[in-house]
């Protein structure tokens, strides 16, 4: 007999709500919440969205003012710059270590076509967030499958960071998310034709054009 699965703890729900909401754009940085608000919005007291409210707070997505509210944290221009450059140093040596080839290369190919196909759906369809969401999983399925266990876990790292900087970006811009399709098939295509060179130079171009992008929505 199957078991009916316990809901989460209030706290828990509400910091999955909020959270979701910063990194995917729905609470811009800037913004101020009250605990009322969100209590409401998600019919419990107060004291598991103070709960939740410190959780964020703790993880660098909201500042806590007594007796006015939570702020949204706004990504800074100093984030962009730093979680850019660790992404460069990470992700351009994945794409070239996959474009000399390997049965890790061949087994991502098919995986990278599919992200990409995804990808192009997702926008086809109007859906930004799983836009942002497949973008996420393309630039990590090339690092994942260069099989370096600590560059996957600094790529994970960056996961949440990422996910909110790309969002906020592509909400200000909706021809965005078009040129960095464009830009991931170039670096597909490097990789399947086996030109490490080539694969590098794309993961570089795609990234330097997305900090600037991102840099220039962050002020």
């Amino acid at each position: 007999m199957a078991t009916t699965p316990r809901p989460l703890p209030a706290k828990d729900r509400v910091y999955a709500f909020v959270k979701e909401r910063i990194l995917g754009g729905g609470y811009p940085g800037g913004e101020l919440l009250s605990e009322g608000e969100v209590a409401e919005a998600l019919d419990v007291s107060r004291t598991p969205v103070r709960e939740a409210f410190l959780l964020l707070e703790a993880e660098g997505l909201m500042r806590l003012y007594p007796k006015r509210g939570a702020l949204v944290v706004p990504v800074s221009p100093a984030e962009v710059r730093d979680v850019m450059e660790t992404r460069l140093l990470v992700e351009r040596h994945t794409a070239e270590r996959l474009a000399h080839g390997g049965p890790e290369a061949a087994a991502v190919i098919g995986e990278l076509r599919e992200l990409v196909a995804r990808q192009e759906r997702l926008l086809d369809e109007g859906d930004l967030a799983g836009f942002v969401a497949a973008d996420r999983a393309f630039h990590h399925a090339i690092v994942a499958a260069a099989g370096n266990a600590i560059l996957t876990r600094i790529s994970d790292s960056l996961r949440d960071r990422q996910r909110r900087m790309v969002a906020a970006t592509v909400a200000r811009d909706p021809e965005l998310p078009r040129r960095f399709l464009q830009e991931h098939r170039a670096i597909l295509a490097a990789i399947e034709a086996g030109d490490a060179e080539q694969a590098a130079r794309r993961v570089d171009e795609h990234l330097e054009r997305s900090r600037a992008r991102i840099e220039q929505a962050a002020t």
